[in-house]
């Protein structure tokens, strides 16, 4: 028997290697695990997904779900939470816009002796306000609890002063979200310690701030006119005051 020649040769291993349906079978065993490494890809993001959702944790569940739409578009979990996924987008973002506005407000604790702790929560005002022409300045809003004079909400200046006709009885209009107007009484106490205007009806003023997620309080000053400070109090947190508050 004669040897294979070296054309013989590559036509026998040729004829090894181009099996066509060899081929075929290996190419979908290899897309059919391909397929499956991403759908079990996919449903691990989908189960981070369903337990922030569980948990409404919606921030979280918006970063899970908008990687499990990105990277796996076409698998079974991106197609069953797509629905709901806008849903669940809005909440996120409406969950962010609360810790914002939470995070506007300042809180404090300070003893007072054998009398108790005074406790307060501050804001500052949206945008500074110009009130006697030097330029504008922050306006702080205070709620405070003291042991011996009890619970006031007032507005701080840092420079100007409010309109003379308040250091005895003035009104201030306050306006909550949409709501139409209202007039409530207010006073500047006759001294030079602070520049403050209180609230005369402090549980209201606590009230509106409580389920406003704006108040705007317009306030006449020393140098003429009014002006307008504007509060975001959507975040203010009604368990940092004593019981009774709310």
């Amino acid at each position: 028997m004669k040897p294979l020649t070296l054309g013989a040769l590559c036509v026998v291993a040729l004829a090894a290697c181009s099996n066509p349906e060899a081929e075929r079978q290996q190419q979908a065993a290899a897309a059919a695990q391909e397929r499956a490494r991403r759908e079990a890809d996919a449903d691990g993001i989908a189960r981070l997904y369903d337990a922030a959702v569980t948990a409404t944790e919606w921030e979280k569940a918006r970063v899970h779900g908008a990687a499990l739409l990105d990277q796996f578009p076409d698998s079974d979990a991106a197609r069953r939470i797509e629905p709901g996924f806008a849903e669940v987008k809005e909440k996120a973002e409406a969950a962010r816009e609360l810790r914002r506005m939470q995070g506007l407000w300042s809180y404090n604790q300070v003893s007072v002796g054998s009398k108790g702790v005074q406790r307060s929560a501050l804001i500052q005002g949206k945008e500074r306000v110009d009130v006697d022409g030097s330029g504008p300045k922050v306006v702080q809003l205070v709620f405070r609890d003291h042991p011996e004079w009890k619970r006031h909400a007032y507005l701080v200046l840092q420079s100007g002063d409010f309109a003379k006709a308040c250091y005895g009885s003035c009104q201030v209009t306050v306006t909550v979200d949409d709501q139409a107007p209202r007039r409530m009484a207010a006073y500047r106490p006759d001294t030079d310690e602070a520049i403050a205007m209180f609230i005369t009806d402090n549980r209201g003023l606590w009230r509106l701030a409580r389920k406003a997620t704006v108040v705007r309080i317009e306030f006449p000053v020393k140098a003429g006119g009014t002006r307008t400070a504007v509060f975001e109090t959507g975040g203010l947190n009604g368990s940092q005051m004593p019981a009774g508050w709310d």
